[in-house]
């Protein structure tokens, strides 16, 4: 399942430079590990503000739901989750199945007959 997750980060300001550079360093880290695993997809930085896009790929909202809190700056996170799914008029490879639309439709015209 695919997932577009914002995450918008909002540390207090009084909390100590050590702290925060602990906690960047931590989420840089367990970042880079989801990625590698290939959970979280993409991730673009938003211009001018502290938050994320990202597209994580994942089993389920539960597994979602696992990841997200296991991030060190998810605290001080606000997070929203839209599921996607693969657009019919898309000509590249869905997600899911690996499988082109132009395909995929061709089966089923195939199938109809």
């Amino acid at each position: 399942m695919l997932f577009h997750v914002r995450m918008d980060v909002d540390i207090p300001l009084n909390t100590s430079e050590e702290i925060v550079s602990r906690l960047k360093a931590d989420e840089k880290e367990r970042s880079q590990q989801l990625q590698r695993t290939g959970k979280w997809r993409h991730i673009w930085r938003e211009v001018g503000q502290y938050a994320n896009i990202s597209i994580f790929d994942v089993e389920s909202t539960a597994e979602l739901h696992e990841l997200l809190v296991s991030l060190p700056l998810f605290p001080y996170m606000r997070i929203a989750v839209t599921p996607l799914c693969s657009h019919l008029r898309s000509t590249r490879t869905t997600a899911d199945s690996g499988i082109s639309r132009n395909r995929l439709n061709r089966k089923r015209r195939k199938t109809k007959t």
